[in-house]
């Protein structure tokens, strides 16, 4: 009996109870194709059940399942809705979605009429349509649908948050149903090529133990090798099935089927099997302790493909893969030392992910703000500014970051951010046939080749089933080849298409024809024998970033005219004038120039350049250079900490900020107004720091300052001597020690909070001690001072009782004289 039987009527009290209910059970409970037709069937749930699995491989095979135990096809009682394929009649009364189905359901009818119930399977898996999902449905269920019910099960709960989340949500624990499993560690040599040394393990594995194997790939690359490695050693009664996304339906299938009678078979896959899938016949399983994750970087707006350990929650689920039929074993390619090192939990992928087309649903929702919805972790603010930079030049928003028409057509489409753009673009055009191609050119990029070639018309013109069917799907008619054999229609319209969704991606050739500069500014390059190498102008549709490169690697791209280009789509080029710092002249000089995004296509110099250009680029240079471009003498410095000290021991007076940081972000304030005439850096040398400062500051904070922070200290000789601020320690003043005599303590500087450190010389100007607390030298360790001092300047006074002493700056036989 499967587990989760001994807990389902628990549930059901808590769905009919509770908004929310949170359901931990492990791998193998039976969650998620057992429990779903008990609560159907229970009548607790008043409407339709929708529950969302993350992987569409995941979907599909549930789906499958579930109605094999009602006796039907998928699209009864049991409906499934994913990307290019739905199954859903008017007797559906549970829908099986994936991916950003029910962020798309919840937009078109915020009320999800006719729903009960929203599962939300394998949620510890963290999908970021699953974490968008869970803050619509918590707003809806919130504002006007109290009565719908929540049901997140999940493998870990703890890791989650959701406690934190959910404080009044029963939570519900499934023991799982799992045999022994024997998990040893066997590192693989580093040193050797990674594919040879997991084959082998494999091979190994294989021969000691029976039963069919699951191999865990960080991905397709080395999925393939190792493949190719393992048919060298296998007998035929071993089939090789690999499993990850890219595959067509029917490899998938083989590999979740269990294998033919006397076969065993080996599953090579990616972390796609970890806890979505049951997966047939599995008792060994082989885990390579490696992932490959994607990480968004806001600032290049790129993904990088990064290789990385799996979390130890990972390495518990791939083991427990091996025990859910029978005893099993596994074997971790690393050393248990690895193992206890590695991270506890998997990073939720909203944290590392490009965030546009969440913001794209956001504003479509009414929200302006991340902060207005409930989250398990807040989306990074780095990420949602990308974003906006993002759809703001794909023209979804306007200026003040509200979605425009083009953002609400975008949004309805349902498809990605920059897809969703190019489609609308064709929309425009009320022509059948540029629709019918902008839905291949999307059809292709969702779902890229795997091949070398990176020619988008190549695969235009020989587009699979697949492409095709799922264009049919998005332009509503039918799309065949023949679509991108049309040259005409592709030379014509191919690159506004592409520009539309691609703006920042238009490159243009380096010196070295094999390499590229995106408008946005970032390097690329082709692969090695590429056919677009050459090509003056490309947009580039795919690109990625390796682990170990610094310039990013394009996949897909299509050579253009950047003069036709230029004609179709005006709104991405400008004239600009600027004036740029010559760092050989060390002068100005100022350029006319057309440009699109940061790369130029025509530019002429300029002889009478405006002044507010000028102003502006000295402004740009000082930003990108830094404060130390400019002449900074030691009075200016010791303002500027002066400054900062008076902002630390005062922080309720309203003094202007002096540190680095704020000075750079603010240079217009306080040292464009002074830069009139300035043009080369001798002028630019010649600037007053100090009295810039001094500006900022009204008469009444100038005359506080010099009172509380002094520059100067009296000293009781009579001499004003210069006091030395620091920020890392307190301020010092450099005298003769006959100069003190008379006094019993240290000066104060800060309305006595901060003392003075004394560094008392001999009257050669050398250190003789450096105290903070005067009067504990006299009285101590100025004896030794006197006594060695009286021997080297006879001629000065060293007295018994300095502290009753009058100060003096000459010798004995002056001051003799004096009197």
């Amino acid at each position: 009996m499967l587990p989760i039987l001994d807990v389902s009527d628990d549930l059901l009290t808590a769905l009919k109870n509770s908004p929310q209910v949170l359901l931990h059970a492990p791998t193998g409970a039976g969650k998620s194709t057992v429990l779903p037709l008990i609560i159907l069937n229970s009548g607790v749930i008043q409407g339709r059940i929708i529950m969302l699995e993350p992987r569409r491989i995941a979907a599909r095979t549930v789906a499958a399942r579930l109605a094999e135990q009602l006796g039907e096809e998928i699209g009864n009682t049991i409906g499934l809705r994913m990307r290019s394929e739905t199954k859903v009649s008017q007797h559906t009364r549970l829908e099986v979605v994936t991916e950003g189905v029910l962020t798309r359901q919840l937009q078109n009818d915020p009320m999800l009429e006719g729903v009960g119930l929203v599962i939300l399977d394998e949620f510890h898996e963290r999908n970021l349509q699953a974490d968008l999902g869970l803050a619509l449905l918590l707003d809806s269920q919130q504002a006007i649908r109290e009565d719908i019910k929540i049901l997140l099960m999940s493998a870990t709960l703890d890791n989650q948050g959701l406690t934190e989340l959910f404080p009044d949500a029963p939570i519900i624990t499934s023991q799982g149903r799992m045999f022994s499993v024997d998990r040893q560690f066997h590192p693989i040599n580093s040193n050797k090529l990674f594919h040879k040394e997991v084959a082998s393990a494999v091979w190994k594995l294989l021969q000691k133990e029976k039963g069919s194997l699951l191999l865990f790939l960080p991905g397709a690359g080395e999925i393939e090798k190792t493949r190719t490695e393992l048919a060298l050693m296998v007998s035929e009664d071993i089939l090789l099935c690999p499993m990850y996304g890219a595959l067509s339906i029917q490899a998938q299938q083989q590999a979740i089927q269990i294998a033919p009678q006397g076969k065993r078979k080996v599953v090579l896959a990616t972390n796609i099997a970890e806890t979505s899938l049951t997966i047939e016949g599995i008792r060994l399983v082989v885990d390579s302790g490696l992932e490959r994750v994607g990480q968004f970087n806001p600032r290049t707006g790129l993904t990088k493909l990064v290789k990385q350990r799996i979390s130890q929650a990972s390495m518990t689920q791939r083991a427990g893969r091996a025990g859910r039929l029978e005893a099993g074993v596994c074997w971790h390619l690393f050393s248990q030392e690895q193992a206890q090192r590695a991270a506890q939990f998997s990073e939720a992928e909203i944290n590392q992910s490009d965030l546009s087309d969440l913001w794209l649903s956001l504003l479509q929702w009414g929200c302006s703000d991340t902060a207005q919805l409930r989250w398990l972790d807040t989306p990074p603010d780095t990420a949602i500014s990308a974003a906006k930079d993002l759809l703001f030049k794909l023209g979804a928003t306007d200026k003040q970051g509200k979605l425009a028409l083009m953002g609400q057509k975008m949004a309805e489409s349902g498809s990605a951010s920059r897809t969703a753009a190019m489609l609308y673009e064709a929309q425009k055009s009320d022509n059948k046939e540029v629709i019918k191609l902008a839905c291949l050119l999307v059809a292709i990029i969702e779902e890229p080749p795997r091949a070398t070639e990176s020619d988008i018309r190549t695969y235009l013109e020989r587009p699979t089933e697949n492409w095709c069917k799922r264009a049919s799907i998005l332009s509503g008619q039918k799309v065949t080849a023949i679509v991108g054999r049309d040259f005409t229609l592709i030379s014509e319209w191919l690159p506004t298409l592409l520009a539309a969704g691609y703006p920042d991606r238009i490159a243009k050739a380096r010196d070295n024809h094999a390499r590229y500069q995106l408008a946005s500014g970032l390097g690329a390059s082709f692969n090695e024998m590429d056919a677009l190498i050459g090509k003056p102008w490309v947009i580039v549709a795919a690109v990625w970033l390796p682990e170990s490169s610094a310039d990013a690697r394009i996949t897909l791209a299509y050579p253009i005219e950047i003069e036709k280009l230029q004609r179709d789509c005006p709104r991405l080029f400008s004239q600009q004038e600027t004036v740029e710092w010559d760092e050989q002249r060390g002068s100005l000089i100022a350029w006319k120039r057309l440009q699109c995004g940061q790369l130029v296509i025509k530019s002429e110099r300029l002889h009478n350049p405006d002044k507010a250009e000028i102003k502006k680029a000295l402004i740009h240079w000082v930003r990108q250079n830094g404060l130390a471009q400019l002449n900074w003498q030691e009075s200016d410095l010791q303002l500027r900490i002066r400054s900062q000290l008076a902002k630390h021991y005062f922080p309720d007076l309203n003094l202007p900020a002096v540190d680095d940081e704020t000075l750079l972000a603010t240079l217009e304030e306080w040292l464009e107004p002074y830069l009139n005439g300035v043009t080369n850096k001798q002028k630019l040398q010649d600037i007053n720091l100090t009295q810039l400062l001094l500006n900022r500051l009204d008469w009444q904070q100038k005359q506080w300052l010099d009172s509380t922070f002094p520059t100067h200290y009296h000293a009781p000789s009579q001499r004003n001597v210069s006091i030395y601020y620091s920020l890392e320690k307190p301020p010092v003043i450099e005298i003769r020690m006959q100069e003190m005599y008379g006094q019993a303590k240290n000066p104060t500087v800060a309305e006595g909070k901060v003392v003075v450190t004394l560094s008392l010389l001999s009257p050669a100007m050398r250190p003789l001690q450096i105290t903070q607390d005067l009067g504990a030298f006299w009285l101590g360790s100025y004896k030794e001072v006197q006594k060695e001092m009286k021997g080297r300047y006879p001629k000065h006074l060293w007295p018994d009782d300095p502290v009753n002493t009058e100060p003096t700056r000459q010798t004995k036989k002056a001051m003799m004289g004096a009197k």
